[in-house]
């Protein structure tokens, strides 16, 4: 006998697959398993008993001819008696069961003889239809890492957390029920085919079941480093696998076929069996030429398994038509709901995740399967779906990374002299930074979705703020603590539109640097909203491609400083607005295209520092028109291409530092020297040969630089200014240093190297501040010096 376990491979599959079949694949499955057993049976019925037992028929004496060899019973023959009652026939066991085998292959209709062989095939191809896709290569996969992913995340103990934080569950039960090894898992495994069947009723999206509500809601226990890291990591899987999945719709495509086929098949089995099941009899008559071998001709055979198999067909039939009318409501099923498409609707107003977003294609029909077995996988899943969830998620570990300890490791000291602690290419910002409440200056680098909580009011000492390629939102608290306590504020932006709105409301602010590319046809408007309300600052820095000075400046031009444009390279052609910021003190036009030095320039009265450079200045005649800025100091017109120096600077007689490096002067005027207050005089990077004598007046001069020349020789004069204390005379044509070197004692910092010298004087004994880290020149130059010299600069 064939035990039923040895077809359990044609409908067997994962345990774990049982969450994709709803109610109605269990119960078909059950269905199949009886109608396999009905088959199984009659297989084995033919196999055990006859399948037919014959006997000759005699229709009268006329018309069929004795043999020789019978013999009667009974003396007495009657000739009207139509069959002998205990004739003997004499036929031995072998012609009886030829007569048996040729009558039931002849004679007996096919359907009862092959009955029990119909109902195992077409019952093993049910099985098989019904889990095909669990099978087929193209579905099993996505299958298979679908339910991977939904177990993960229906035992993640962040799902607990996150879902206990919205709705009011108890996470400490919850917890228990995660760290039980899947006991969750498996007691979902159980629920009734009945309670699946109302919530299909009910929707065809999920409906979510109550969560037990309590009255004092505990604190969800906080995950541990390596379950945030494994949450994490889920969070990474679900959208990589939903990007997969909703590209086709294969699931879907082969439920609808196999579903299909099995209707099919249950109309052809109802329709042939109704029709033949009438052809299984008991009594069947036979006729077989068989004359020459036994005697007879006719025969009169009794079905041994006709009443059996007719009342199993008839079985068999009722089963087949609770199965065919169960794939016909799995077809309204299919084809009446919306199947493609899942919304998560129920589960955002019940837990309060508004983020959730609705999926399609064979990812919403798996959801959809989910919700036929269970309506709390789905539910548990969607948290997975939330990057509200996922941002909380990256919160939480940010916070395990970032210690208060680890944070204050990385504190330094910036150049304005404030604790500075820097964070770059960051998920989030950790919460543990507002515990550092000594911190005093923030830099954030790379950090998308920062979003500054209120509780930044903790740093009390905050004064400073760099936001370099962040996205940023602020709470309404942490905005008025950022007005009232912020005094620099960077911002590195890509486009103008991600600059904080609040910015223009610090009204405390002192310092404001914005560095970020603007579209041509940005700039050419308005690129910043006003700054009326920013009534404190004095510093202002803007680095991007404008054509104009923007108009909102004006509005701090009563109280502006400090103005920092840095242009790109993008010719700057409207500075009209610059004659209305009277009290700048300090102007820096860097690589602004500028051809002349702007006239409204010569209207800051109040100007001091005057920058202008990596522009294109060729011709500084207007430098004459300095005269009247009283105040100036410093001058730097370096990174340009100049080639001559007017007489008329001599004109700046304020004039405490001048810029000429990099550019194509070939001659100095004498005039230049009538600058008398120079302390800083940079001419390096030029095609200077000479060095005019008056630079002797210069009795002011701490530096001066003419490294990258084609001077030849020194004057004497140059020695005169003993107040240097910087001389950089590298990679000219020098052969000789005067001995009067040693007129300068203040001197720390001698550049000579990169010239033709053969030997340095031994004056330089008399320079007493110079030491051998100060003296820039060849080793095997330094040799020539006396040993007590040398060992006099390498002392420290």
């Amino acid at each position: 006998m064939i035990p039923v376990t040895e077809f359990r491979q044609f409908s067997e599959q994962e345990p774990a697959f049982r969450v994709l079949k709803p109610w109605w694949d269990v119960f078909t499955d059950y269905l199949s398993v009886v109608m396999l057993m009905i088959g199984v049976f009659g297989c084995t019925l033919q196999v055990v008993q006859d399948k037919i037992i014959c006997l000759p028929q005699r229709i009268s004496m006329a018309n069929q001819t004795i043999p020789n060899k019978t013999e009667l019973v009974s003396p007495v023959v009657s000739q009207d008696v139509h069959e002998m009652m205990g004739l003997k026939t004499n036929l031995d066991l072998q012609q009886y069961s030829f007569i048996n085998q040729m009558c039931y292959e002849k004679a007996l209709h096919w359907y009862a003889k092959y009955f029990p062989y119909l109902v195992l095939i077409h019952t093993l191809i049910f099985m098989v239809c019904s889990n095909f896709w669990f099978k087929f290569p193209g579905s099993s996969s996505k299958i298979e890492h679908f339910i991977s992913i939904l177990g993960k995340c229906f035992d993640s103990p962040w799902t607990t957390r996150a879902l206990s934080e919205v709705s009011g569950e108890n996470p400490e039960e919850k917890v228990l029920l995660d760290n039980k090894n899947n006991s969750a898992s498996k007691a979902i495994l159980n629920v009734s085919v009945e309670g699946n069947l109302d919530s299909l009723e009910k929707t065809q999206s999920l409906k979510s079941i109550p969560e037990k509500i309590v009255v004092d809601k505990p604190t969800a226990s906080a995950l541990d480093k390596k379950e945030g890291e494994q949450a994490k990591a889920l969070f990474e899987k679900v959208k990589k696998f939903r990007l997969h999945v909703e590209e086709g719709d294969i699931l879907y495509v082969m439920y609808v076929r196999q579903t299909v086929l099995k209707v099919f098949k249950f109309l052809l089995i109802i329709a042939y069996n109704s029709a033949l099941v009438s052809e299984v009899q008991i009594t069947v008559k036979c006729s077989v030429d068989i004359q020459d071998m036994t005697g007879y001709k006719h025969f009169s055979c009794n079905h041994t398994m006709a009443h059996l198999f007719s009342k199993l067909s008839y079985c068999y039939l009722c089963f087949v038509a609770v199965y065919g009318f169960t794939c016909l409501y799995t077809s309204y099923w299919l084809f009446y709901r919306s199947l493609k498409e899942y919304s998560f609707e129920y589960v955002r107003q019940e837990t309060g995740i508004d983020d959730i977003p609705d999926v399609k294609n064979d990812f919403a029909f798996m959801l959809h399967m989910i919700d036929q077995y269970d309506p709390l996988y789905s539910k548990r899943f969607a948290v997975f779906l939330s990057e509200v969830s996922e941002n909380k998620l990256k919160q939480l570990n940010l916070n395990h990374e970032w210690t208060p300890e680890k944070l204050r490791q990385r504190l330094l000291t910036n150049h304005n002299n404030r604790l500075e602690l820097q964070l770059f290419m960051l998920s989030g910002l950790p919460d543990t930074i507002f515990e550092v409440t000594e911190l005093q200056s923030l830099k954030l680098e790379i950090i998308n979705n920062v979003t500054i909580p209120a509780s930044i009011a903790q740093l009390e000492n905050l004064q400073e703020l760099s936001l370099y390629q962040c996205c940023l939102k602020s709470h309404t608290t942490a905005t008025s603590f950022l007005k009232d306590n912020l005094k620099v504020l960077r911002v590195k932006f890509d486009d103008s539109r991600e600059l904080p709105h609040w910015l223009y409301h610090l009204r405390n602010l002192e310092e404001l640097y914005l560095i970020g590319s603007l579209s041509p046809d940005a700039s050419k408007n308005v690129v910043l909203e006003s700054l009326r309300e920013l009534k404190n600052l004095k510093t202002l820095s803007l680095k991007s491609n404008f054509t104009k000075i923007p108009q909102s400046i004006v509005d701090v031009s009563s109280h502006l400083q400090r103005l920092y444009v840095y242009n790109d390279g993008t010719k700057l052609v409207m500075l009209n607005n610059l004659k209305k910021m009277v009290n700048l003190t300090e102007l820096e036009l860097v690589h602004c295209d500028l051809e002349r030095i702007p006239h409204a320039v010569f209207s800051l009265t109040n100007l001091q520092e005057l920058d202008l450079k990596e522009n294109n200045l060729r011709s500084i005649e207007e430098i004459v028109s300095c005269q009247h800025l009283h105040k100036l100091t410093c001058l730097k017109l370096w990174h340009n291409s100049i080639c001559y120096i007017p007489e008329h600077i001599k004109k700046l007689g304020s004039l405490e530092r001048l810029y000429f490096s990099h550019n194509k002067i070939e001659i100095l005027p004498s005039h230049l020297f009538l600058c008398n207050k120079l302390r800083y005089l940079d001419l390096s990077n030029n095609d200077i040969r000479f060095i005019p004598p008056e630079i002797g007046v210069l009795q002011s001069l701490q530096y001066f630089s003419v490294t990258c020349n084609k001077i030849e020789n020194l004057p004497d004069e140059l020695f005169f200014c003993k107040k240097l204390k910087t001389l950089k005379l590298g990679k000219n044509t020098l052969s000789l240093l005067s001995p009067k070197i040693s007129y300068l004692v203040l001197l720390t910092h001698l550049e000579l190297k990169g010239n033709h010298f053969e030997l340095l004087p031994p004056e330089l004994r008399f320079c007493r501040a110079l030491k051998r880290g100060g003296l820039v020149v060849e080793d095997v130059l330094f040799e020539t010096l006396p040993s007590d010299i040398r060992d006099k600069m390498k002392a420290e």
